[in-house]
């Protein structure tokens, strides 16, 4: 096939060079009728696996009644259920109250959104971002993103944020919360008092990092102590990729926002938002706004997901067993041959610490038929990103497809001793 017109910019299709036609659960599937274990999930959009059946009916059904494809923010039934849903089964089962704000369709729209309200709130527009942090690539997203890889082409536009050392950044005996709050305590600093400070709790993009619930409580305590908004960024680890539906469940905290987008369709279509604590809803109509913040098909199989798997413990469960059994085998996997696991829930890795290394790896995993990805600085984490309804069986085999090809990578003697 000739893509010799589509940009430069393109990036995934460069690494996985098949041409992909259909897929399902788990799986996908060549023009030539390859079949290829999907670990990448759509970057973790697909945490219910390609086509999931339930929510395929929904939506045909949907399409084949003649429903609303795109309101901008128009009532509709279609969204009027996704709320109720929403309410229903996530947010009153778990005590919390906020508000549904949906942006535009990606993960950094709801930062942008986010974030501009913050510095609306508090009058202030420094926020507080974390080193090897991602948020996005939108302008105002990358400047609260570390890599610089991404922030290279937009450096001088990128202003207004401060960064600070993650939890574990500078090693496991310096607390990074008390510097953060030295800082904001010194007037001589050089740091602004924020508006808010934004992280995720698993750093998906910057190498499976995840702040330990003290930490977490520790800096909401910093922020609230300051006056200082706290927005947990979900795009990835939210939707039950943490294991539990937010990935801050049980950690002892109350977000002012929470920004959500990837798998909160659950069928890989377009749809972010962000939950902000009513009392904060400062918007003034039309303030923020984007034409297709109303895609209703995504409001459709978001509401069937939430029914379908979160209507009671059952799928959490499940999920809960099969993540202590990646887990385990991970773990098992990383010391036979000297390395270390990273991340938490269905977000887990191993870290080879060579980017060189962990790109042969994955090469060998994809000729294998596994599709998997690297993370990390430096590309050094080999990032696993199951669908959370992949099957054991499924599971054991890519992680044995993993083995092969790291065996076979380091008995090449150039990178056994790199």
């Amino acid at each position: 096939m000739n893509h010799q017109i589509e940009s430069e910019v393109r990036s995934y299709c460069r690494s996985y060079t098949t041409v992909f036609e259909r897929a399902a659960g788990a799986h996908m599937y060549s023009l030539q009728g390859a079949e290829y274990l999907d670990f990448l999930s759509g970057c973790g959009a697909l945490n219910y696996g390609h086509n999931n059946p339930v929510l395929q009916d929904a939506l045909l059904g949907y399409i084949q009644s003649g429903g609303i494809a795109m309101s901008m923010d128009m009532h509709t039934r279609s969204k009027s259920q996704f709320i109720d849903a929403f309410d229903s089964l996530i947010l009153r089962p778990r005590e919390m109250n906020y508000r549904l704000q949906f942006t535009g369709p990606t993960g950094a729209n709801a930062v942008e959104a986010a974030i501009k309200l913050a510095r609306k709130i508090t009058g202030r527009t420094n926020v507080i971002a974390f080193t090897n942090g991602f948020h996005g690539c939108t302008l105002g997203a990358l400047a609260l993103t570390g890599n610089s890889h991404h922030r290279a082409a937009s450096a001088s536009l990128l202003s207004q944020v401060s960064r600070f050392p993650y939890d574990g950044y500078l090693g496991a005996g310096t607390d990074t919360c008390e510097l953060l709050q030295k800082m904001l305590e010194d007037p001589s600093s050089g740091c602004d008092k924020p508006a808010a400070i934004i992280l995720e709790t698993v750093q998906g993009e910057g190498g499976l990092n995840h702040a330990s619930a003290p930490w977490i409580r520790k800096l909401a305590t910093v922020a609230k102590r300051n006056d200082i908004l706290v927005i947990i960024d979900d795009i990835q680890a939210g939707c039950g990729r943490s294991g539990t539906f937010f990935s801050f469940e049980h950690m002892g905290i109350e977000p002012d926002m929470i920004t959500m987008a990837k798998a909160l369709s659950g069928f890989g279509l377009p749809m972010s938002m962000v939950l902000i604590k009513p009392e904060l809803d400062h918007w003034l109509p039309g303030e923020h706004n984007g034409t297709f913040r109303g895609n209703n098909f995504a409001f459709v199989t978001a509401r069937v997901a939430l029914e379908h798997y979160w209507a009671d413990d059952t799928f959490a469960q499940r999920l809960n067993s099969k993540i202590e059994m990646l887990h385990s085998e991970l773990s098992t996997l990383a010391h036979r041959y000297g390395f270390h696991t990273k991340g938490r829930g269905f977000m887990q890795g191993i870290d080879l610490r060579d980017g060189a290394l962990a790109e042969a790896v994955r090469a060998r995993c994809f000729a294998a038929g596994l599709i998997i990805e690297t993370c990390g600085p430096k590309g050094e984490v080999l990032k696993l990103l199951p669908p959370l309804t992949i099957s054991e069986a499924d599971m054991l085999d890519g992680i044995g497809r993993i083995e092969a090809a790291l065996q076979a990578t380091l008995s090449q003697p150039i990178l056994a001793n790199a």
